[in-house]
């Protein structure tokens, strides 16, 4: 270890330290603001999963805090429970369990709706049903409309009442240290990695194999039972509950917080739940002076300052502080010596892999393919060429599931396909890159490349949360990292595996997709202009990978612009025009065709 060098693992203790040390000697109103931080992070952690990791955003959370609060402060309160609800009168934890039950429920049901929506739909989705169950709160009259609800009882632990700030404090900081240690095994995991994935976009995601609206509603459902257990704290906290704190503003500011600590960034929830939550108490005792006059200024002032955040610090204050102290960032460890995946048995060189008849595809009044037939075999590079709009990226599109042709018939290792979707013709031993890099920036370069390994284990969600302590997926992830290293070795890029892939040149980022795909064990890989970007050698260098490949026995068909690449290494050659086949051939009988030199220098002299 370098000299002056932190281990995270001695800031974390350190932390913990300070906060049991916290309630003996600091006063109650200090006690208080750190409840209300340890609330308020637990909810801004959930959104860092859901919209930070996963892309999702979401102003309703308020929403779910008010659903955990209401169903333990209703079950604790309540004299006439119907006998089917008797189990869980009077006890706040029986009122945990259900409100955990009721809000997962209620969030699975939501989010079947919701996450159909994409784009800017999405997030006023959120804001529809988080205004619906506000004035849901505040309408129900056994919830006592908006007066509420009192006489909440205590949390007992142990026989021990939790009744004062002093003592709840400790149960709060539990809960959310215990979330922040679930969340951080889960993002280091198998399932963190597709979870991860969704950013790079659905097309890449459900290439690699993830599902992604399983991995999309599992998200949702995780930031709203953390947002459900905010709730339950908060109610036998303040022992009264009314619909005011679980309002669409408070959703908007748990949001906030996320954004302000660092959306992308575990800690960073708890970051901006207290950089928010100290600054609107200063704000608020600060701004009526100056102005002479009471009202909400500081709601003023954090909106001018997330539009300053947005525009300087897009990423938030956690990547600004921790660049400030000198932590040791240690590589994950990959262990050669793991036992290798499982391989996929290999179809019989020179057998058909792929076979497209008569495919067509419209859009429309615009026919972007128009009956177009080839075949792939096994140890074969066939490589699919012609002019700028031809059609060649929707071909590959339809042959790998994103889109469904409008006629014809797609057959990959001898089963119909078409109709089946990107996820299932992968996990059948087809891979790709993208024209346009699809790959995650910030991520590490090993971490990009074991996305591609995602069918090739199985182990879940959570085997991901627990995996840290309980070693429930510790075997797993040693060999997907080290299928990865292995890919990443054979392609080159063996030195950059702790190196975040938006570091990389585009080249070198492009040679990282091939691992990628290659760690998927494929059968058949379909390379979208692999060449692009790259210099001479690093032409020459692919070119020698791909020939070992094809050795190997794997199918390969690749979309490319540089002819000579193309006519120095493919097998057989595919021409396109305007959406169809106008040649196929050995590479030199392409070379002379006239139909192809006129597509390409528009006639012959």
């Amino acid at each position: 270890m370098r000299k002056g060098l932190i281990r995270p693992v001695w800031l974390v203790s350190a932390a913990v330290v300070m906060l049991a040390a916290a309630p003996f000697v600091l006063s109650e109103f200090t006690i208080t603001l750190l409840n209300y931080i340890g609330l308020y992070a637990l909810v801004a952690l959930g959104l860092v999963l859901l919209t930070g990791v996963g892309g999702l955003t979401s102003f309703g959370q308020a929403a779910f805090v008010g659903l955990g609060a209401y169903t333990s402060a209703w079950l604790s309160t309540s004299a006439d429970l119907p006998t089917w609800l008797a189990w869980a009168g009077g006890s706040p934890w029986m009122g945990l369990l259900a409100g955990l039950l009721v809000t997962g429920t209620i969030a699975g049901f939501l989010g079947a709706i919701t996450l159909r929506l994409s784009g800017h739909f999405l997030p006023l989705g959120t804001i529809a049903w988080g205004l619906s169950l506000y004035f849901l709160f505040g309408t129900l009259a056994f919830l006592g409309g908006h007066t509420g609800l009192s006489g909440i009882p205590a949390i007992s632990v142990f026989g021990q009442s939790l009744a004062g700030g002093r003592q709840i404090y400790f149960l709060i900081w539990l809960v959310l240290l215990l979330a922040v240690w679930l969340l951080k095994n889960l993002l280091d995991s198998r399932e963190g990695r597709a979870i991860r994935a969704l950013k790079g976009g659905m097309v890449m995601a459900e290439s690699m194999g993830v599902d992604t609206a399983r991995q999309r509603m599992a998200i949702f459902v995780i930031a709203a039972l953390m947002a459900s257990m905010s709730g339950w704290l908060y109610a036998h906290m303040q022992r009264f509950v009314n619909p005011t704190p679980f309002n669409l503003n408070i959703g908007i500011e748990y949001l906030f917080m996320a954004v302000i600590g660092g959306a992308s960034h575990v800690w960073g929830a708890l970051l901006g739940a207290g950089v928010v939550t100290l600054l609107k108490q200063y704000l608020q005792d600060l701004l009526p002076r100056l102005f002479g006059a009471s009202g909400n200024f500081e709601v003023i002032v954090f909106g001018v300052l997330l539009v300053v955040m947005l525009q300087r610090a897009r990423d938030g204050l956690w990547p600004a502080l921790a660049r400030l102290v000198p932590v040791r960032a240690d590589p994950v460890a990959v262990d050669t010596s793991a036992e290798p995946l499982a391989q996929r048995a290999k179809p019989e060189r020179g057998s058909i892999v792929l076979e497209a008849e008569g495919v067509t595809k419209q859009f429309g009044g615009l026919v972007a393919n128009k009956d177009m037939s080839l075949s792939v075999r096994a140890g074969e590079v066939l490589a699919l060429i012609g002019p700028n709009g031809a059609g060649k990226s929707t071909m590959f599109n339809l042959l790998s599931g994103v889109l469904e042709p409008t006629a014809g018939r797609v057959r990959f290792l001898g089963e119909d396909v078409v109709g089946k979707g990107a996820r299932r013709i992968a996990s059948l031993g087809l891979s790709r890159t993208f024209q346009h890099v699809r790959l995650l920036p910030t991520m590490s370069v090993l971490d990009n490349v074991a996305i591609g390994a995602h069918l090739r284990e199985r182990r879940g969600l959570l085997g991901g949360l627990f995996g840290g302590a309980l070693r429930l997926d510790r075997a797993q992830e040693r060999r997907l990292l080290a299928e990865a290293a292995r890919q990443l070795e054979r392609v080159g890029l063996g030195e950059h595996l702790h190196d975040a892939a938006g570091s990389l040149p585009l080249g070198k980022q492009r040679i990282l997709e091939i691992a990628r795909a290659l760690c998927a064990d494929p059968c058949l890989m379909l390379l979208d202009e692999p060449a692009a970007g790259l210099r001479y050698f690093e032409k020459q260098e692919l070119a020698a990978t791909l020939k070992k490949l094809r050795a190997e026995g794997l199918a390969i068909l690749l979309v490319e612009h540089d002819m000579d690449f193309v006519m120095g290494l493919a097998d057989r050659v595919v021409v396109m025009e305007f959406g169809e086949r106008i040649a196929e051939g050995l590479p030199e009988q392409i070379q002379r065709d006239p139909r192809v030199l006129e597509a390409y220098l528009g006639g012959l002299e």
